[in-house]
C-alpha cells in the first residue's frame, strides 16, 4: 500500500463543504494532495481498491476528513472498515460532521475515531477549523511509520 503524496482524503457529500475545506487548506498551504469523494461507497472503494478504483495501486492517506451523514454508506460504517483493517487503522480519522448528537459522538469514538469535530455555520470559523485540522494532523502529530528529523 502506497502513500503516493496523498495527505487528505476528504469524504464529503456536500459540494459547499468540500470546496470551503479545500479553500481553507490551499488557504494556509496545508495541503497539497487531496482527494475528494462524495459517499461512502466512493471512499470504501477507493481505500480497498474496489470497483472503479480495482485497477489503481491502493492508497494510504496521512489524513481521512470524514462526514458522517453520507449518502450510501455513512461515515460510521467506513470509519468500522478503516479501524477494522490493518493497512488503514493507523491513518488518523478526524469526522467533520454537522451532527451534535451524543450518540453520532459516542459511537464514532467507539469505532476508534482521533476527533470529532462540528462543523461551525460561520464561514470564518469553518475556514478556522478546518486550517487547524490540516496543521495539527499533518504538521504536529507524529504518526506511526513517520520518520521526521528535527
Amino acid at each position: 500500500m502506497s502513500t503516493q503524496n496523498l495527505e487528505i482524503l476528504l469524504v464529503e457529500d456536500d459540494p459547499r463543504d468540500a470546496e470551503l475545506t479545500l479553500r481553507a487548506l490551499r488557504k494556509h498551504n496545508i495541503a497539497n494532495e487531496v482527494r475528494v469523494l462524495q459517499d461512502g461507497v466512493q471512499a470504501l472503494d477507493f481505500l480497498f481498491g474496489r470497483g472503479p478504483f480495482a485497477a489503481a495501486e491502493r492508497v494510504r492517506p496521512r489524513l481521512i476528513l470524514l462526514d458522517l451523514k453520507l449518502p450510501k454508506v455513512d461515515g460510521l460504517e467506513v470509519l468500522r472498515a478503516i479501524k477494522a483493517d490493518a493497512n488503514l487503522r493507523t491513518v488518523p480519522v478526524v469526522m467533520l460532521t454537522s451532527s451534535r448528537e451524543e450518540r453520532d459522538l459516542l459511537e464514532s469514538y467507539r469505532l476508534g475515531m482521533n476527533s470529532y469535530i462540528v462543523k461551525p455555520v460561520d464561514f470564518e470559523q469553518f475556514m478556522e477549523s478546518v486550517r487547524q485540522v490540516g496543521l495539527y494532523w499533518l504538521l504536529l502529530n507524529q504518526a506511526p511509520g513517520e520518520n521526521r528529523e528535527g
